[in-house]
């Protein structure tokens, strides 16, 4: 049996492991439960992939995540490992075959959404499955304190009832102690196993700008600045207005969001990675699974819902250890949107209930049925049909979705895929019978391997290129195989749809967990603030705030955000401000003169004027219209 090194240089090519990797390894290989908390770029699937590959069996990998399912998958297959992948956008066909060759034909990795629990024929199957290791990925999803909380994690334990030796290892980039703690309770871990790395990254600078233009601010900044970089905004109108105004501006950038196709995206991706765009301009589906090393500065002009989603997004700058930029522009605009953003995510219950029933209408899903079935969905039209925001549809469907009750995917990109249905015998017979089809199929089965196994994605273009065919000539050979019942054909779709996982209901019988709800609502509300919090700070590190947030306390300042760098030109000493600082507050719990002020501050008068100073530039305190001092804090 290959060691653990072995296995990383033969598949992957590296000579050595990533900090934490195989400490994580060596752990669930002593049999242990374990927690691995990671940061972004920390190569957290490097773990279980490598552990799984010195196991007999199959790894079971949990992960809500469509599109990182789907290129890990490829990427494994391109290296010789054999995965495989279920999603809700499969037939119920394509499921029953990727589950006979989980169990029988020595795949290494199966992928599922947490959803797939709930099904008796997946339960079914597992049973039959040698299991090495259980993983979930984006583990802080099982804690209704984690930012992206779903409800359908919870029933990833039921996996420890079918499978009762199955090793745990849950996987997560961004986890505060509470939800790390919370996450171990839900997968009933046998004893307490946390694995990590400091948060703090010493290279990387962090810096808020309080700009009001910042177009204007990103064309001044791009210029001075050298090296390749990501640019986040919230809309996908957003990412194309910049990106075209850089490069009106001779700034090479390129814009990026879901509603691409997977081909346009991938382009634009290995034009960015290969350094020739130096700059991607995209919303916050750029970045999963993305390995670019040196990542000079990542800007957000928009502010996330979270300081985890910052602290994952803004950590894609200096994976290379050099000197890298974090920055974030906020203005009082911003934080009104955010505070707005709590109303948008959360719709009223009872306008929640009339969506889900203009839905089951509007798709004609009679009471009783529907249930495992898909349906294309457009929310736009959706939305204009039945008079509704586009917005609360969009966040009512997620929260049906947290309950339960459907999926709803709005970025699929799902590309062509074939299975050869009869045996090579029969496939040879028929080839004879229709010489005209013959070096088509050839041409196949020369491109691809596995077509007898299993589904396996095409590229219907590349077949027109290879055969020297027009592509509609490629679709009508497909579709004519398929009608033979040679093939199942499953063409390429790029709509998104939604599956319901229960059938319709009663709208009184029409369940939204009210304590889940305001609990969520509220959890939102202080991430809300946490960020506007960090935005708005100018007295403490920013470094601090963020180690503080995640659960590390006592770290010193790092001595290059640009609260630090201000608070440097003071000559004066943290203590020193703080104390001073704090005794300002305290006076001015009843506001005074500027004059009345100073007379009350006790010590050196210079020290005194350059804190006050400090905090009338920045607004910590401000005078009245009397011509009174006071305390405005940190909002």
């Amino acid at each position: 049996m290959e060691n653990f090194k072995q296995i990383l240089t033969r598949h992957w090519g590296f000579s050595d492991f990533r900090p934490l990797q195989l400490e994580i390894i060596q752990s669930v290989a002593s049999g242990k439960d374990t927690l691995g908390l990671m940061p972004t770029g920390g190569g957290k699937s490097i773990t279980f992939q490598v552990y799984s590959l010195s196991q007999k069996g199959i790894c079971i990998v949990i992960t809500p995540l469509i599109a990182l399912m789907r290129d890990q998958v490829e990427n494994l297959n391109k290296r010789g490992i054999k995965a495989l992948a279920i999603h809700s956008g499969m037939s119920s066909f394509e499921i029953k075959i990727t589950l006979d060759n989980a169990v029988w034909g020595d795949y290494k990795f199966l992928y599922i959404s947490p959803e797939r629990l709930n099904s008796e024929r997946f339960k079914e199957r597992l049973a039959q499955m040698d299991v090495n290791l259980v993983t979930i990925d984006e583990a802080h999803c099982i804690s209704q304190w984690g930012y992206d909380f779903r409800p359908s994690y919870i029933n990833i334990i039921q996996i420890k009832e079918i499978l009762p030796d199955a090793k745990f290892l849950a996987l997560t980039a961004t986890a505060t102690l509470k939800v790390a703690d919370d996450i171990q309770e839900k997968l009933a871990f046998k004893e307490k196993n946390i694995l990590k790395v400091s948060f703090q990254r010493e290279n990387l600078k962090y810096l808020v700008r309080h700009v009001e233009n910042k177009l204007g601010y990103l064309l001044q900044a791009l210029k001075k600045v050298s090296g390749s970089g990501i640019i986040y905004v919230r809309s996908r109108r957003g990412t194309r207005e910049i990106s075209d105004e850089l490069r009106t501006n001779k700034i090479s950038a390129d814009f990026y969001h879901a509603g691409l196709s997977s081909r346009v995206r991938n382009k634009k991706q290995d034009q960015w990675q290969t350094g020739k765009t130096r700059i991607i301009v995209a919303t916050n589906a750029f970045g999963m699974g993305i390995d670019k090393p040196d990542v000079r500065f990542v800007i957000h002009v928009d502010s996330p819902d979270s300081l985890e989603a910052y602290f994952q997004e803004a950590g894609r700058a200096g994976r290379d250890g050099k000197k890298a930029a974090a920055v974030l522009l906020f203005n009082n605009t911003d934080k009104t949107k955010l505070k707005k953003h709590v109303v948008v995510t959360f719709p009223e219950i009872p306008s929640i209930k009339r969506i889900y029933q203009a839905l089951c209408n509007h798709l004609q899903i009679a009471e009783g049925f529907g249930k495992s079935q898909i349906f294309e969905f457009n929310l736009q039209n959706f939305s204009q049909a039945f008079k509704f925001q586009q917005a609360m549809v969009y966040n009512s469907l997620k929260i049906l979705q947290r309950e339960g009750y459907l999926e709803y995917t709005a970025e699929v990109d799902s590309p062509s895929r074939i299975y050869f249905t009869v045996s090579r015998d029969d496939l040879y017979k028929f080839q004879v019978a229709n010489s005209n089809l013959d070096s088509f199929i050839k041409l196949i089965l020369r491109s691809y391997t596995g077509l007898f196994t299993g589904y396996v994605y095409i590229d219907e273009e590349l077949l027109a290129k290879r055969a020297s065919l027009e592509s509609d000539q490629v679709y009508n050979f497909l579709k004519h195989l398929r009608k033979s019942k040679i093939i199942d054909y499953v063409p390429r779709n790029q709509k998104p749809f939604i599956y319901f996982n229960k059938e319709r209901i009663k709208i009184e019988r029409l369940k939204i967990s009210k304590e889940n709800y305001d609990t969520r609502k509220l959890e939102f509300l202080n991430r809300i603030n946490s960020v506007i919090n960090y935005a708005t700070n100018s007295t403490t590190c920013r470094s601090q705030i963020l180690l503080k947030y995640f659960g590390e306390t006592g770290s010193n300042r790092c001595g290059q955000c640009d609260v630090c760098t201000s608070m440097e030109k003071l000559e004066i000493s943290t203590f020193e401000f703080d104390r001073i600082s704090n005794l300002v507050k305290k006076i001015l719990d009843t506001p005074c003169t500027y004059e009345q002020l100073l007379f009350k501050l006790k010590g050196n008068q210079e020290k005194m004027r350059q804190v006050v100073k400090w905090l009338l530039d920045n607004k910590k305190i401000v005078y009245r219209i009397d011509n009174k001092l006071e305390w405005m804090g940190e909002g």
